[in-house]
């Protein structure tokens, strides 16, 4: 059997004894000869059970049961007691031991108990696992999914939780940064305490300074009273600064210095306050071009930036939308008491094959939708929004089996922005978010036609014609005749058709 078993009695014979009979039903035993040799035994030695005898010179059977309470409480104590001894046993008990064998001992009853004593604790070990296990796999409300992207994402933020690290999450509007950052506080040490959340573009920067740090009594027209700012108010807990890429670049300066000092300035106070909370912040921009822009300082962006934790458009993890869609469903039903099961099977395909500019949010606001307007156990189609029903996923499609129709690669792209383009009206910072790159970029691909017109400028006829595969020497100049002359038959030397 699996388990490991200490016999610990002053009377060698009798431990040797023990140890031999334990062995022949499969346990792995040690023997000692008394207390003090049983806690130094198992400083080195990892142990499940400790058989002992009550009665021994020095420290008894009770008082190392009381030591072992103490030292190595995963582990379980059996004590031996001679006839009669029902006080003693209840001394045991109340000492730490998990039961009590009477003498003189039966091995195949201690066995018996040994054996149980190894269950329960591999028991204990195992629930006690399943609670770890599911303390680390505690859903994230709204972000679940088994799509390689989302899987990341939640096993970056498990990881993390316990650090004090300043956190940087990312993501289009509407992924669901804040529920990663409630995440990641409810996963920390931190989860009892508060969690204050603050929209940096809510709010002018004198406003947002004296929200964010404090202000004492007569600071402003309206300051009658000193207020603690949400730093300070924070305490031991999480403040979690959202769309942080918003905020002016005058509150920036400032945050940069509460971030390094670890205190905050109330607004008219001449003393600095220090706080405790864990910093996590949020954006949907892309902050390193906002940094070569000179739109956010690139000082405070390595400084938020400890860990970074990107969270994935839908559109990218395609096969959550069903997943995420029935949960909404579930949670919304339950909520308005409507008998909503599920999703039929072509208003499926539509969840599908949209592609959800606005992202989990979006996909939760349809749900509600779609149950407030189902009138039959399940969402039909008739019952998404009409922009979802109407949509057709932008496929470029090939249908020319001819090389010569045929496009690059680099012309198949300039299409495809200019189509995502046109389909989000011209918006581009909507457009680069569907395509997922910064705007720039979009900017270089907008462009990249006219420089390829610079470049492909008309060449000279002999050129032309050598170019085209025609490889005859060129011709003496002609008079050039008074009318275009019509073009080559089929069949003609290619090149010569332009």
């Amino acid at each position: 059997m699996n388990g490991t078993i200490l016999i610990v009695d002053d009377d060698e014979d009798t431990a040797v004894l023990l140890r031999d009979s334990l062995r022949k039903r499969g346990f792995d035993v040690d023997a000692v000869t008394s207390g003090q040799a049983a806690l130094e035994h198992l400083r080195v030695s990892p142990t499940d059970v400790v058989v002992t005898d009550v009665q021994m010179a020095g420290i008894s059977g009770i008082e190392l049961c009381q030591e072992l309470r103490q030292r190595h409480p995963d582990l379980l104590p059996i004590v031996l007691t001679g006839q009669g001894g029902l006080d003693t046993a209840i001394a045991a008990i109340r000492a730490g031991a998990y039961d009590f064998i009477t003498k003189p001992v039966k091995v195949d009853a201690l066995a018996i108990a040994v054996g149980r004593a190894i269950e329960h604790l591999s028991l204990r070990r195992e629930v006690k696992r399943l609670k770890s296990a599911a303390d680390r796999d505690v859903p994230i409300d709204g972000i679940a999914g088994n799509s390689p992207a989302i899987r990341e994402t939640i096993e970056l933020v498990r990881r993390v939780a316990d650090s004090d690290a300043t956190v940087l999450i990312t993501g289009e509007s509407g992924t669901g940064k804040e529920l990663v950052a409630r995440a990641l506080h409810n996963l920390s040490p931190r989860r009892e305490h508060p969690f204050v959340a603050v929209n940096c573009a809510a709010m002018p920067a004198p406003l947002l300074e004296s929200e964010l740090f404090g202000h004492v009594r007569g600071a402003f027209t309206d300051a009658k009273r000193s207020r603690a700012g949400l730093f300070v108010q924070a305490g031991t807990g999480t403040i979690f600064l959202d769309e942080i890429g918003e905020m002016p670049i005058e509150m920036q300066v400032k945050l940069l210095r509460v971030l390094q000092e670890r205190k905050v300035r109330p607004v008219g106070g001449d003393e600095e306050v220090p706080f405790e909370a864990r910093v996590i912040t949020a954006t949907n921009r892309d902050l390193e071009t906002e940094v070569e822009e000179k739109r956010f300082r690139e000082d405070l962006f390595y400084r938020i930036n400890v860990v970074a934790i990107p969270v994935p458009p839908l559109r990218s993890r395609a096969g959550d939308i069903l997943l995420l869609a029935q949960y909404f469903l579930k949670r919304i039903a339950g909520r308005t008491s409507k008998p909503v099961q599920g999703i039929s099977g072509p208003a499926a395909r539509l969840l599908m094959d949209y592609d959800w500019p606005g992202n989990v949010r979006e996909l939760e606001n349809c749900m509600e939708r779609a149950v407030a307007l189902c009138r039959l156990d399940e969402i039909t189609v008739d019952d998404l929004p009409a922009k979802i029903q109407e949509h057709q996923s932008s496929k470029i499609v090939i249908t020319t089996e001819s090389p010569g129709e045929l496009i690059t690669l680099d012309e198949m792209e300039r299409r495809y922005v200019r189509q995502v383009l046109n389909a989000v009206g011209g918006n581009k910072t909507h457009a680069a978010r569907i395509l997922g790159i910064d705007r720039r970029s979009l900017y270089r691909r907008l462009e990249e036609p006219r420089n390829n017109d610079r470049k492909e400028e008309p060449k000279p006829a002999a050129d032309t014609r050598s170019a085209g595969g025609d490889h005859h020497p060129p011709r003496a100049p002609t008079t050039p005749p008074a009318h275009p002359a019509p073009p080559a038959a089929a069949g003609g030397q290619p090149g010569e058709l332009e």
